[in-house]
């Protein structure tokens, strides 16, 4: 969410990067929140005078009685309660105003970064970098599943029975797999110096409307039915919703925690769920990187975040490339984001397996969460996330990079202390 003073002095800026994000449908929204707060603006005033002349009247009435000119003090009550009664119909529309101008500002986008590529949607994404040499096996590379069935690693006939397409169930050598990995992407962003979360799970409505766009929330959230509660479709709204409504001093800048959840998704859209497979799927786990920073080093730690994704997926001999996304492809409370592709031997190209976004201070103003400088000057803070892992994604990417021709699994040297092997075998009966 701008600033509607930002967007009352600019306006043309605004409509302009609505246009960039290939929204044009919202270019009257712009005009139409700047007549909203002309009159919110004028309706506060007029409530303001009418406060201030009914406290005015009010201080008069007892120096009536003291002197006994009832009749007068009568005449400045009637007054007093004409006032209230206008004033009580101008605080309504003041507050309906307030809450129509907000619902407004919510979708319209945030202003993105001047570096952003323009472009309609994902196929205009630019390739940044390439880490590693991908490359082709002179075997054909098996379908995920079929790797992970052929060492008894994944059961999604039982999901099926109990949970629907969308579910499975890891087990043995795989189920192990995954724990391990997401052991190392913890120990790994311990490393890197940040501090370690096990957040909610569940998060109410205004920290859901705070972190994300409503598009989002209605494709990807689960509501918990009768209860404020939404199930969180990434550590990340917990983690920055943590810091809502609080002043941080600015001496404990960056906040740079990472975390682990699960992740509950409805995966609503043309894409969906998959029969047999586990890239899109209704429930994961994710281990994420969060930053809250001075709005001057914001830029600076985008770029650290997917570099450490980018280390991270190197450790274990994985090719990776960066893709910055276009301009129609970033959601609306983001400035700047870069995807992290894994390389697919089997497909031969890349796939995501990570975001990492730069959310100016939309969040911030959002969740009302501010810093204290040393002057006692309050600002609203820059917040960023990026993924670290999000098996089963990343397992896609581990499995058919350190799959061997015979069906067994290299374990990368990085991960063998974790596993306590060094290669997943295939059981006789699979051979």
């Amino acid at each position: 969410m701008i600033d509607i003073k930002f967007l009352r002095e600019n306006p043309d800026i605004v409509k302009e990067n609505i246009k960039k994000k290939f929204q044009d449908e919202k270019l009257e929204l712009v005009d139409k929140v700047i007549a909203l707060d002309e009159k919110y603006r004028a309706t506060k005033l007029e409530c303001d005078t009418l406060r201030g002349e009914r406290n005015k009247k009010s201080k008069t009435i007892g120096g009536f009685m003291a002197k006994g000119q009832k009749d007068e003090a009568e005449k400045i009550k009637a007054e007093v309660n004409e006032i209230n009664a206008k004033l009580a119909e101008l605080e309504e529309l003041e507050v309906k105003l307030e809450g129509d101008i907000r619902e407004i500002m919510l979708v319209i986008p945030n202003i993105i970064d001047d570096s952003v590529p323009i472009g309609k949607d994902d196929s205009e994404n630019v390739e940044v970098e390439k880490f590693g040499e991908p490359a082709v096996p002179d075997f054909e590379v098996p379908y995920h599943v079929d790797i992970m069935e052929r060492v008894n690693g994944i059961d999604l006939d039982s999901a099926r029975k109990t949970s629907g397409n969308g579910f499975y169930y890891l087990c043995g050598d795989i189920a192990q797999l995954q724990s391990c990995i997401l052991s190392y992407a913890r120990d790994f962003m311990i490393d890197k110096g940040f501090i370690y979360y096990i957040p909610p799970f569940m998060i109410r409505s205004n920290v859901v409307t705070g972190v994300m766009s409503f598009d989002d929330m209605e494709n990807m959230m689960y509501k918990i039915e009768g209860e404020d509660l939404y199930l969180i479709g990434t550590s990340e709204h917990s983690m920055i919703g943590k810091f809502i409504d609080t002043i941080i001093p600015e001496s404990e800048l960056p906040q740079t925690l990472t975390s682990y959840s699960p992740c509950f998704r409805k995966e609503v859209g043309s894409r969906g769920i998959e029969e047999r497979g586990v890239y899109r799927i209704h429930q994961f786990e994710k281990q994420e990187m969060i930053v809250v920073c001075k709005p001057e080093d914001s830029m600076e730690w985008f770029h650290k975040l997917y570099s450490y994704t980018v280390e991270f997926f190197r450790t274990l001999d994985i090719p990776v490339r960066t893709l910055e996304c276009c301009s129609g492809d970033l959601a609306d409370l983001k400035v700047k984001s870069i995807d992290v592709e894994a390389w697919s031997p089997r497909q031969k190209k890349y796939f995501e397996v990570g975001s990492c976004s730069n959310l100016g201070d939309a969040q911030s103003r959002r969740l009302q969460i501010r810093v204290k400088d040393e002057n006692g000057k309050k600002y609203l803070p820059h917040t960023l996330n990026n993924t670290v892992v999000a098996p089963p994604r990343m397992l896609i990417a581990f499995l058919e990079n350190n799959v061997n021709e015979d069906g067994s699994i290299r374990i990368p040297e990085a991960l063998r202390p974790y596993m306590r092997k060094d290669i997943i075998t295939v059981p006789e009966n699979k051979k």
